[in-house]
């Protein structure tokens, strides 16, 4: 039995009259081959897909969120609301850091207002995540 992994075909082996090597093979088993490479160009693939996410979160270029803050954005949750409270800041601290008074930013969470891109860029700085996470 073969192990998982590899392939049993069969296949004969000829020497062309200019000295080539051929393999000749099944159709089936020709077509189970590509179909295997095919496989294995697609798990490569999604492996270096993987390592660059990787490499882009431990560089900060990427922010990997918890569920509980997936979930509550998918669910309609103010994005700024959101992601301040997870990184455990106070109406207060981010206001400050942003250049804006605490209670600007509550009409901003509560929808309310809308803040200038501009300030936009200003939370993403501050919580540490891509501008375009904080669009609702």
């Amino acid at each position: 039995m073969a192990k998982a992994g590899t392939v049993r075909a069969n296949v004969q082996f000829i020497q062309t009259p200019a000295g080539d090597d051929l393999a000749i093979l099944p159709r089936a088993d020709y077509d189970r081959l590509v179909a295997l490479a095919a496989e294995a160009q697609e798990d490569a693939d999604a492996s270096r897909v993987v390592r660059a996410s990787l490499r882009a979160v431990k560089e900060g270029r990427e922010v990997v969120l918890p569920i509980s803050v997936a979930d509550r954005l998918a669910g309609g949750d103010n994005p700024v609301r959101a992601i301040r409270e997870w990184r455990d800041m106070t109406q207060g601290e981010l206001a400050v850091a942003v250049g804006i008074s605490q209670s600007y930013l509550s009409e901003i969470e509560t929808g309310r207002r809308k803040g200038p891109a501009g300030l936009q860029k200003k939370f993403s700085r501050a919580l540490g995540v891509p501008t375009d996470l904080l669009i609702d």
